[in-house]
């Protein structure tokens, strides 16, 4: 019992530290990788749920292109994907039930709003254009040696930049004003609200536990479970270390704090190691085109995020602590998904699908692809550190 409380105090309620958090999502989705056959990604099912939307009112995507290369058959209960993603949202409820931190909130003004929604809807579309989000282009991009997951990062980082820029501006800072009071005010705590969310947390918990069980053995289903177990852990693991992939990168910009960065490239350091490992033991790459669809997509994607204020991992555990912005921001990803399924046709053949598809194993060979995997980490590594650098020695000189 002293052990269950121990692990409960220090372990479960409280927020984990980002760095070995990161790290740890690195492992993880190496295994993913090896065991179904896929990489950790989310915006491509979320252009599948556009996709059955418009299904519902009688449009027919089946002849769409993109629809066409997603593989827009079945439902979120009978894809890889979908039932990863379910587990994903049932581990970030797990950890905001066990971390008390579950609280209705709206945007603060209408601009919120319109940030949220125009934000991820250009998120959306260029995680889309670009072949993947700041996952499947970029996290776990990276590792399956494909090239665009480079370019698309570069343009990201600088689209990034660009969308810190607007942020910071006179328009979207908060009108609210700032009011002085006379003593301090003690913060509610109740004790019976705290062990009740805890209690629903671990029926959550236990719930998705069974859900992988009842796919693995029951339903046959082993590809399913495993999705539905790593899922859940990817979704506990972001929640409860609040790892958001724009504050990452935007904190470079804003407040000169790489740390989180840092962890990043570590935990993309050791899952390069893994998929390298299950792909010379015959796993097949995930590798796409490196044309202008990655410099735009970058682009769009990364000023999109820093616009939203989250991307597409940060707004699910976001949403589910219930902060409706982040909710918004979801819904603009899905839209944004959605359009860029529209007018793939239209656009895929100048920007897409003429241009080649480089992997770094076949263009350097096994060895030679891995060290040169490697040192584009250890170039983006040393560019972290000098735009921190930079950014330091610009506030000593304020």
């Amino acid at each position: 019992m002293e052990f269950l409380q121990n692990l409960r105090q220090n372990y479960l309620t409280k927020f984990w530290k980002p760095v070995p958090a990161v790290i740890a999502l690195g492992i993880l989705s190496a295994y993913y990788f090896g065991i179904t056959g896929t990489y950790w990604a989310v915006t491509g099912e979320f252009t599948r749920w556009g996709g059955h939307f418009l299904q519902l009112f009688g449009v027919d995507v089946s002849s769409w292109g993109y629809y066409k290369l997603m593989s827009i058959e079945g439902n979120i209960f009978t894809r890889v994907d979908g039932v990863m993603i379910i587990g994903m949202f049932a581990g970030c409820i797990v950890a905001a039930f066990w971390g008390n931190n579950v609280k209705f909130r709206m945007p603060v003004n209408r601009i919120r709003v319109y940030q949220a929604l125009i934000g991820g809807i250009i998120a959306g579309f260029g995680a889309r254009l670009g072949m993947g989000c700041n996952l499947a282009s970029f996290f776990t991009g990276i590792p399956q040696f494909s090239f665009h997951a480079w370019i698309f990062t570069a343009f990201m980082m600088v689209g990034v930049y660009f969308g810190v820029k607007v942020a910071l501006s006179p328009f979207f800072q908060s009108k609210i004003k700032m009011q002085k009071v006379s003593c301090s005010k003690n913060l509610p705590h109740d004790e019976v609200k705290v062990k009740n969310f805890f209690t629903l947390g671990t029926i959550a918990f236990i719930l998705i536990i069974l859900y992988a069980l009842y796919l693995i053995f029951i339903a046959n289903s082993p590809k399913l479970g495993m999705a539905a177990l790593f899922g859940a852990s990817f979704g506990l693991i972001i929640a409860k270390a609040q790892v958001c992939f724009t504050s990452a990168f935007r904190d470079i910009f804003t407040t000169g704090r790489s740390e989180l960065a840092i962890a990043i490239i570590i935990g993309m350091v050791v899952a390069t190691l893994g998929v390298f490992t299950y792909l010379n033991m015959g796993a097949a790459p995930k590798i796409f085109w490196t044309g202008p669809n990655v410099v735009i997509g970058g682009l769009l994607f990364g000023f999109g995020i820093v616009i939203a204020g989250g991307c597409e991992c940060g707004w699910m555990y976001r949403a589910v602590e219930g902060q409706v912005h982040f909710a918004i921001v979801g819904v603009g990803n899905i839209i944004g998904a959605t359009l860029l399924a529209f007018v793939w046709d239209d656009i895929s053949p100048t920007l897409a699908t003429s241009w080649p598809k480089i992997n770094l194993l076949q263009s350097f060979g096994n060895y030679g692809g891995l060290i040169a995997n490697y040192g584009l980490l250890l170039l983006f590594f040393i560019v972290i550190l000098v735009l921190e650098k930079k950014y330091l020695n610009k506030s000593r000189n304020r």
